[in-house]
């Protein structure tokens, strides 16, 4: 028998194809005030919590805004976007169901509460997760591992007996940090790094290849 118990998903990424639209949103946005991301702020953006990214756009693109402006501001074009249109990973509803029909199921997301609920509740998955968490909700967004073993804590189990669902070099770092087997399914428009991907059991192509059998190899 495995020793995996749970499952933790991310969600950016993993059950939505958000990476996309967070970009066009946070570039249109720090646009208007005419300024520009710098070179690396996509890829540092991606796992960071919302008061990580706020604060990085407001300090150091220059947004004239506060971080808690920016990231109303940010937030409120995002929930309006799910909700016109819900970009749903092909797989990924139908991934959770067969995951969490023999594992618990947790969820450790970088999107604020808000997101998460809205999403969960548009794609018909509100019921599939005994624990929900934003990086909003712990002292450290990823690369960290404070939301991964917040996640295990509240699923009363240890980070080693859980595996994680992952698809950024932040994600996939924190994941590693906490101690849980981790499964990799990278974006095919923002790759993980090589020393972040290093550190999954399992790398997948796409979510066809999460199976009960795959996790189950996995300790």
């Amino acid at each position: 028998m495995s020793t995996v118990r749970a499952v933790v998903f991310d969600l950016d990424g993993v059950i939505i194809d958000s990476e996309e639209v967070w970009e066009e949103v946070r570039r249109g946005y720090v646009a208007e005030y005419g300024r520009s991301f710098l070179p690396d702020s996509q890829d540092r953006m991606m796992g960071m919590s919302t008061g990580e990214w706020s604060r990085h756009l407001a300090s150091e693109v220059g947004v004239p805004r506060t971080p808690e402006q920016v990231a109303a501001d940010v937030l409120g074009r995002m929930a309006e976007r799910y909700r016109s249109e819900l970009p749903l990973i092909p797989g990924s509803v139908e991934a959770v169901r067969r995951i969490g029909a023999r594992f618990t199921l947790g969820l450790a997301s970088s999107s604020a509460r808000i997101l998460i609920d809205q999403v969960l509740a548009t794609a018909g998955l509100s019921d599939a997760f005994q624990v929900t968490l934003s990086t909003e909700e712990v002292p450290r967004g990823k690369p960290y591992p404070d939301v991964y073993l917040a996640a295990a804590e509240k699923l009363g189990l240890a980070p080693a007996v859980c595996a994680a669902v992952e698809d950024s070099s932040n994600g996939l770092r924190s994941a590693a940090a906490a101690g849980m087997a981790v499964v990799a399914v990278p974006h095919g428009v923002y790759p993980p790094a090589p020393d972040a991907l290093a550190g999954a059991s399992l790398i997948v192509s796409d979510l066809g290849g999460l199976t009960v059998e795959a996790i189950d190899r996995l300790r």
